[in-house]
């Protein structure tokens, strides 16, 4: 593999496109709804403001969702997942898996733990796989971390 082409971020094939798709649907359906609808639920400004409220959650949920994606290079490997975001050494990764009953990639750390990398994922068929097997090599030549006892 070409250096550069290496370290391509991680990011699901249709991620983006389905969190777009329901934030749309979502939120712009929320906002019709507090400011078009009429009778109780339109007259009632704390049923409006709870309209709006939820579109603005979704909106953050979704933009988080539609964002997940591992950054590679040659230091280590950054993972945002929804919640948070995580900065790793090669040497912290013990371990790549991604068993058939996995919907993403877990990475195996030197502390005990486990991190999903939810940028990388199942739905994705054998793109995701050929993406897996790319993160094992990046671990495998970077070095991995000595095993657990």
């Amino acid at each position: 593999m070409e250096q550069t082409e290496d370290y391509r971020t991680f990011r699901p094939r249709w991620g983006q496109v389905a969190a777009w798709v329901v934030a749309v649907i979502a939120v712009g359906g929320s906002v019709l709804v507090a400011f078009v609808s009429r009778g109780p639920i339109g007259s009632n400004p704390g049923s409006r403001l709870s309209f709006a409220l939820f579109a603005v959650v979704a909106a953050w949920l979704l933009w988080r969702l539609g964002g997940v994606h591992a950054v590679p290079s040659p230091q280590g490997l950054r993972v945002r997942n929804v919640i948070y975001t995580r900065r790793l050494d090669w040497a912290q990764i013990v371990a790549v898996r991604f068993s058939v009953h996995d919907p993403w990639v877990r990475l195996d750390l030197s502390d005990g733990a486990t991190l999903a990398v939810m940028g990388i994922q199942r739905a994705d068929g054998e793109r995701g796989m050929a993406e897996a097997r790319r993160l094992a090599e990046l671990v495998a030549r970077h070095g991995q971390a000595s095993e657990r006892p």
